[in-house]
């Protein structure tokens, strides 16, 4: 489970406690020249390793911690009504007056803060704060921090390493990527920190932390880049380093080191079973943040592209119904009308292969550069219909509020009579009556499915699906369906793609052919 490493929030009280178990390999050592070859290697990575080990972090720390600080804020908040926190004590006894002077003492999360006048009517109960750390990326007194530690503030402090407190106004955030930029005026000059190159880094590499865990001041800690590319599923741009460094609640937005001195990442997250460091930790990398931080000095937010397209991971299901020998790509299922997408001709179905000239491996290849391109750009794309490439070339436009690109998914209420059975699927026309119970407008068209048999294993399509298409052709009936399969599995296909309507979203997805 992954949480903002910000000590001033309060832990979630029911966490699914998981255990790693660790796996020793056990390997066999031969004799003779193997084992000379061995002894060899071996003395060749200890030297290469005692070599690339840094004796001490001690100058980096010192060359970098100045430009470290801790990021407070204060917001006004309303009580629960009821008060929940407060314990079922009998009113006007003695353990309720003792709880609420704790409360007024030392605030609700125990930490300093008014207590209520009178929290049963949501009355203000006082300023409740939180704790976080940031990093100045300019001498002019920008800081940089996680929009998750400013969030909802009224007030934001920033704390120097030597102790001095300087007001913050807030220049711009950006939600999907969880970053905040900051602006602190100081009469004296400010350290100021330089971006390293992200994609540069290695799994491997050496790193070192820096911020403020649990409120105690500018911590250190060091260690490896675990792993890249991690999908947290905290946003939709999803990219993060994984690192082994200690990072705890109140590290948030603090920054991650080469040996260099560089900021290669922003620390945001943990994945922990009980709210410590057990070593796994995420921080968004440095090429991201660069970008985003450019953009909220600038402009105060970001903007971002937009292509109007909705799309889905190939599975190999999906791979072997398009006629794909990889996994990679991202099938659209979905074209917005009017949007880049459908003006460069894009058609739902198509596989999006390569996008600027770059391989779309996943979906957040595609996601993260369409978002990256400027508004205005003109951008090749290579789609994949009908088993064919083909180069698209679209003008992208930025990206309106209400519209995202997002993996298509949706739901839908079951459905009852059956009119024809085919492949385990019992289909029905898609009548006005259906039409109101599953609330689709008159521009939906195709088959109802309204049982699943449960002989016929696990299918991809449920109760109350619509089939819009098998493979290429629009069907309206469940004969046309039934044709369409039975034509499949003539020409010797093991699976085809459909077209399916659920909850209002289309999507795609692979029927196993031969089924019962």
């Amino acid at each position: 489970m992954s949480t903002p490493a910000n000590a001033g929030r309060a832990p979630r009280s029911s966490r699914v406690r998981r255990t790693i178990a660790a796996v020793l390999l056990g390997t066999t050592v031969l004799t003779g020249p193997f084992l000379i070859a061995n002894q060899s290697t071996a003395a060749a990575a200890e030297s290469v390793l005692t070599q690339s080990t840094p004796g001490s972090f001690a100058d980096l720390a010192a060359k970098v911690s100045p430009a470290v600080v801790n990021v407070s804020t204060t917001q006004q908040a309303k009580a629960e009504r009821g008060n929940p926190r407060m314990p079922g004590f009998p009113p006007g006894s003695p353990f309720e007056e003792f709880f609420r002077q704790f409360q007024d003492q030392f605030g609700q999360n125990g930490g300093p803060g008014g207590g209520p006048d009178d929290e049963s009517e949501g009355q203000p109960r006082g300023k409740v704060g939180s704790l976080g750390s940031g990093f100045i990326i300019d001498a002019a007194g920008y800081v940089v921090t996680n929009n998750h530690v400013i969030d909802g503030a009224d007030e934001i402090k920033v704390t120097l390493q030597d102790g001095t407190e300087l007001p913050a106004t807030l220049v711009g955030r950006d939600a999907k990527t969880d970053i905040a930029l900051l602006k602190v005026t100081s009469d004296k000059a400010l350290p100021a920190l330089d971006w390293g190159d992200s994609d540069a880094a290695r799994v491997g590499d050496w790193v070192m932390a820096v911020g403020n865990p649990f409120g105690l001041g500018g911590t250190v800690t060091k260690g490896i880049i675990s792993a890249r590319g991690r999908d947290i599923h905290s946003g939709p741009y999803d990219d993060y380093l994984q690192l082994d460094a200690a990072i705890n609640r109140g590290n948030s937005g603090g920054p991650t080191f080469t040996l260099d001195g560089r900021v290669i990442g922003i620390n945001t997250a943990i994945y922990s079973p009980n709210g410590g460091s057990v070593g796994i930790g995420f921080a968004i990398p440095s090429n991201i943040a660069k970008q985003v931080v450019a953009q909220l000095k600038e402009n105060g937010h970001v903007e971002r592209g937009w292509l109007g397209v909705k799309i889905q991971e190939i599975s190999p299901e999906i791979a072997e119904s398009v006629g794909l020998s990889q996994t990679k790509g991202a099938l659209v299922a979905e074209v917005t009308p009017d949007s880049p997408a459908a003006k460069a001709g894009v058609r739902q179905g198509d596989v999006i292969l390569a996008y600027g000239g770059k391989p779309v491996n996943t979906l957040r290849d595609l996601t993260r550069r369409v978002a990256d391109t400027k508004a205005g750009d003109t951008v090749d794309m290579t789609v994949v219909r009908k088993g064919k490439e083909t180069t698209l070339t679209a003008h992208i436009a930025p990206l309106p509020a209400e519209q995202r690109m997002a993996a298509a998914e949706g739901t839908g209420p079951a459905a009852e009579s059956a009119v024809e059975t085919v492949n385990g699927l019992k289909l029905a026309p898609l009548d006005g009556a259906a039409r109101s119970r599953l609330g689709l407008g008159e521009g939906v068209k195709g088959v109802i499915v309204t049982a699943v048999s449960p002989q016929a294993g696990d299918l991809p399509v449920r109760p109350g699906d619509v089939i819009v298409k098998v493979g290429d052709h629009n069907v309206t009936s469940p004969a046309e369906v039934t044709k369409s399969l039975h034509e499949a599995e003539k020409d010797g296909r093991k699976a085809v793609l459909l077209l399916v309507n659920r909850g209002g979203n289309e999507s795609f997805v692979p029927l196993k052919l031969g089924k019962a």
